[in-house]
């Protein structure tokens, strides 16, 4: 009798001193990685299962919203809100910040902190100068200005010459390793990219030339690209020397997903104004994407 009431009374005791049920701040907590490991693989997971959402929902309603400030559609103070287009950009650029955050040692963040550093240079002598991309202006605040100039400058041109280095690095394949055909294809990206976004953007008032035989570009616009996009290759290719980036690339299936926003964004915005050849570049684009197999069907679809 004695022993099975000391059972009783033991398992009784066990039972009371259970640990209670961890609060949800707790275990909010216990899923926050404590490793550079585990917070990229819970990134990567977070795009990876949100791809439609981030590379086809987001620009599809970005296209809807800047066509609507522009046509007076989306009212005040909402239209051209800089957080919200902000916010949007931020959105899109999360896969290619994702991808690329594996490949990144001190070298790399140092190299395009000097990217960085040269883009706000080069936009700010634009801005005063007219040189190297031509006359030109910004009508919309996106987001806070400095000296004409925003100041997330880096997050709207960046991402644009990486894109286009990484899509050469995919379609050329070992061809990438020859270093002046490297060079003379991501040019070839950059500026056609840019034939996609200024046209778009001058129609939708973000910014102005004052005119331009291209659906208001000048064409030395586009010889100033050539310009900058060459500082990028030689910049993204001492930044990423000798580290992981062409093997992430390889393995990474969304890295290029802020591409794929940009096709449909800018394509879009393009096909509503009546710019067909920027339109159709943008198609190309999505083309490449493709041939990169970069872009399935069943993914960026809802129901994929």
């Amino acid at each position: 009798m004695s022993d099975e009431g000391g059972s009783a009374g033991s398992t009784g005791s066990a039972e009371g001193t259970a640990e209670p049920a961890p609060s949800g701040v707790e275990a909010f907590r216990a899923g926050i990685p404590d490793t550079r490991r585990g917070a990229e693989a819970l990134l990567d997971r977070t795009v990876r299962e949100n791809r439609f959402t981030i590379a086809v929902l987001f620009p599809l309603v970005g296209a809807l919203a800047l066509v609507g400030s522009a046509e007076r559609w989306v009212p005040e103070p909402l239209a051209f809100h800089p957080w919200f287009v902000l916010f949007g950009v931020l959105v899109m650029r999360s896969p290619l910040v994702v991808g690329v955050l594996p490949a990144l040692d001190r070298r790399a963040l140092g190299w395009i902190g000097a990217l960085i550093a040269y883009t706000y240079a080069i936009e700010l002598i634009g801005v005063a100068t007219g040189w190297p991309y031509g006359a030109f202006e910004y009508l919309v605040d996106l987001g806070p200005m400095l000296g004409g100039v925003p100041l997330a400058l880096p997050v709207f041109f960046i991402p644009l010459v990486v894109n286009a280095y990484l899509l050469c690095l995919l379609l050329l394949g070992p061809r990438a390793s020859n270093g002046w055909l490297r060079l003379a294809s991501v040019i070839a990206a950059v500026v056609a990219m840019d034939v996609v976004l200024d046209p778009g953007a001058v129609s939708l008032g973000f910014w102005s030339f004052g005119g331009g035989s291209f659906y208001g570009v000048p064409l030395s616009n586009y010889a100033g690209w050539v310009v900058s996009a060459t500082v990028a290759v030689v910049t993204l290719d001492r930044a990423f020397a000798g580290t992981t980036l062409r093997d992430r690339l390889r393995d990474c299936e969304f890295m290029l997903d802020d591409m794929v926003s940009f096709v449909i964004l800018w394509g879009g915005i393009n096909l509503w104004y009546g710019n067909p050849l920027p339109a159709a570049v943008a198609a190309a684009f999505g083309v490449g994407l493709v041939q990169a197999d970069r872009f399935d069907a069943r993914v960026f679809t809802p129901w994929g």
